[in-house]
């Protein structure tokens, strides 16, 4: 194995290079705000006689109508991107399986809420939330298929197609699936993601219309990480339990479930609106409706009362919790070339969350539901002030069962050599429903709780530079924040034998601050160094949000042209690594994360090597994923306490787009 590890980084390393290729990326068409942007592309005439229209008719337009067009180019953030999420992982930590949960080595804390969410978010990496549906503007049919490897006998796929029945009705449908066996007992994946777009605009620009569709389906083998005697054989580096799948899980038979469905439109008319080459301005009325239904099931065949604790039954656990949500929302907007961008509107929103069943635990009753309504304000503001760009967005619930409300402000500022921005953010929200209630065939997993809304206040400043650096800092500050914590079993010898998580509520303030660098240095023509590191400092009565000090990622690459321009190649060796901390732990029962400080894990490198290269429109990838396994001393690299981190594994893929 070692030979040829060798070999293959001979071949990245010695394989011949000639000239370099520079590519545009993928950059926001710039507009003075959203609405005029799209306006703009989506009413120009596109011609599609003779040549292939230009890739930049190829529109794709996100939920706030940012405007950006399909990129084809081969770069680094591909790379970066290139995996089961399609999002740089730079925060996040894999488990050993594709498919599975990622743990955190940063946090990002929502703003803009204003209800509580179902719960089970260590499930929702790969759930297409709103926010995620983009809609997508053409002129002829494109088709997008991506394509890769996963850990053991399985494969990923998605796939898009869209198209248009007439210049002003668009469509897609996209489809999502991932099944991978793993290299453990009991660690198999299998998901599926399907959408269907559709965006109307009429033929005068005065009446829009978008709306999707979604059916998701996860399901993960949980098996809890290894047992103790396996994670010594396993830490041992052993040659019998090189493979995998002798070591015991303490799991192995349970199983988890997300599915949800959803179905949402969106559309306005515009009553006024004038456009021309000096001035610009609209009004609009709008409705927005939404209905989403989705549960999370946890379900194993013999409940291992040595590891999760006592449970009610003997012949399996079967817990499932429901979540239904729908909002109806109307408002106007008002966008001027001189006096800005404005918006404000009205919500209706009602849930449903919980169980079928009451538990009587004698001193204390466990409902079954929580069911409930809110009126909502929600409001936007962007203006161009000179060189300033200033926006902000707004909400408050107003009547209901819940409280709540965020303010967002941002404004930034181009210099000669970098953009600077400054951005304020406030919110208070009810924490999720799995905290307020949860019931399950585990004793220990059952609890209804009236914890106090989560405060959140966030300074954010950033500076972008080609020439210089990129730099994010944040100083987030929380009062009252909940948390999953770790309860250790033990048994009558004082061995710990299991552990369970349960939701408490933070007395003291959390204080959060985290900074973010990134440069790159070209040089020699045809080489390239890019760099991220990303430091974090907390202050809080206790630990109860556990990070790594230090996180970087490093990568030396060569990118250059071959076959007389035809091919684009692109190869390198990446190395990232974090400091050791107490890292939170995963729980399959809840399909969360749990704050864990009896053990420090991390600590070490994780080196990849790829070969990445360009065929007109088809990008493909290649890596040696971990590679530094097959020669370390040792084998103490965990995603999670009880999780080993993956493996070194040979991957590959690509992701090709048609034009027809």
């Amino acid at each position: 194995m070692a030979n040829r590890f060798l070999v293959m980084t001979f071949l990245l390393i010695g394989f011949p290079l000639a000239v370099l290729a520079q590519e545009e990326e993928l950059r926001p068409i710039n507009d003075l705000n959203p609405a005029q942007r799209e306006d703009q592309l989506i009413n120009k005439d596109i011609t599609i006689e003779g040549d292939k229209p230009p890739i930049t008719d190829y529109l794709i337009i996100s939920q706030d109508r940012d405007t950006t067009f399909v990129d084809t180019t081969l770069s680094l953030k591909k790379e970066y991107k290139f995996n089961y999420l399609r999002q740089d992982n730079f925060e996040r930590l894999a488990f050993h399986n594709v498919g599975q949960p990622y743990n955190h080595l940063g946090r990002n804390f929502d703003f803009d809420l204003l209800s509580p969410r179902m719960g089970a978010r260590a499930r929702h990496n790969n759930y297409i939330e709103i926010e995620d549906v983009y809609d997508y503007y053409v002129p002829t049919p494109l088709t997008e298929l991506y394509f890769k490897t996963v850990v053991n006998q399985g494969q990923q796929l998605d796939a898009l197609f869209t198209s248009n029945l007439s210049p002003e009705f668009n469509f897609s449908i996209g489809y999502k699936g991932v099944r991978s066996a793993g290299d453990y007992i009991n660690t198999l994946t299998s998901s599926g993601n399907f959408k269907f777009t559709a965006n109307y605009v009429s033929k005068n620009g005065k009446y829009r219309l978008r709306a999707h569709t979604t059916f998701q389906d996860h399901l993960n083998q949980e098996n809890g990480g290894l047992t103790s005697q396996s994670l010594e054989n396993f830490r041992a580096d052993l040659e019998d339990f090189s493979n995998r799948a002798r070591l015991e899980p303490n799991l192995e038979t349970a199983q988890s479930n997300l599915d949800g469905r959803r179905f949402y439109i969106h559309h306005d008319y515009e009553l006024v609106g004038h456009r021309d080459s000096t001035s610009y301005y609209s009004g609009r009325i709008y409705n927005q409706a939404f209905y989403e239904d989705k549960y999370y099931r946890f379900t194993e065949d013999r409940p291992t009362n040595s590891f999760l604790g006592e449970s009610y039954v003997n012949n399996g656990i079967r817990d499932k919790t429901d979540f239904e949500e729908g909002a109806i929302e109307v408002g106007a907007v008002f966008d001027h070339h001189l006096l800005g961008y404005y918006k404000a509107g009205i919500a209706r929103r009602k849930y449903n969350y919980g169980y079928n069943r009451i538990i009587d635990q004698g001193t204390n009753v466990i409902t079954n539901r929580l069911i409930g309504e809110l009126y909502q304000f929600k409001a936007g503001f962007a203006k161009q002030i000179g060189k300033f760009d200033v926006s902000a967005q707004g909400g408050l619930n107003l009547a209901g069962e819940l409280d709540g409300q965020f303010l967002k402000g941002k404004a930034s500022y181009d210099f000669p050599l970098f953009q600077l921005a400054a951005g304020i953010s406030v919110s208070s929200r009810a924490p999720d429903f799995n905290y307020q209630l949860f019931q399950s065939d585990y004793v220990n997993y059952n609890w209804q709780n009236s914890f106090s809304n989560v405060e959140k206040q966030e300074l954010k400043f950033e500076m972008k530079s080609e020439k210089l650096l990129d730099v994010e800092l944040s100083l987030t500050t929380l009062q009252d924040h909940v948390y999953f914590s770790e309860n250790l079993i033990t048994d009558n010898d004082g061995e710990i034998t299991g552990y369970t998580a349960r939701p408490f509520q933070a007395d003291d303030d959390i204080a959060y601050l985290k900074i973010k660098a990134h440069r790159e240095f070209k040089f020699l023509k045809y080489f390239g160094l890019d760099n991220s590191i990303m430091y974090q400092n907390l202050t809080q009565g206790s630990d109860i949000i556990n990070l790594p000090q230090l996180t970087t990622r490093n990568t030396l690459y060569y990118k250059n042209r071959f076959f007389q321009k035809a091919l684009l190649l692109q190869a390198g060796i990446t190395a990232r690594y974090f400091t050791e901390y107490s890292m939170d732990g995963y729980d399959p029962v809840l399909g969360e994360f749990y704050t864990q400080n009896s053990e420090e894990l991390g600590g070490f490198p994780l080196i990849d090597l790829f070969i990445n290269a360009k065929v007109r429109q088809t990008r493909i990838f290649f890596k040696l994923e971990h590679a530094n396994q097959l020669v370390a001393s040792n084998s103490d690299y965990f995603s999670a306490p009880r999780n080993p981190y993956r493996d070194f594994t040979i991957r590959f893929g690509l992701v090709w787009n048609f034009f027809l």
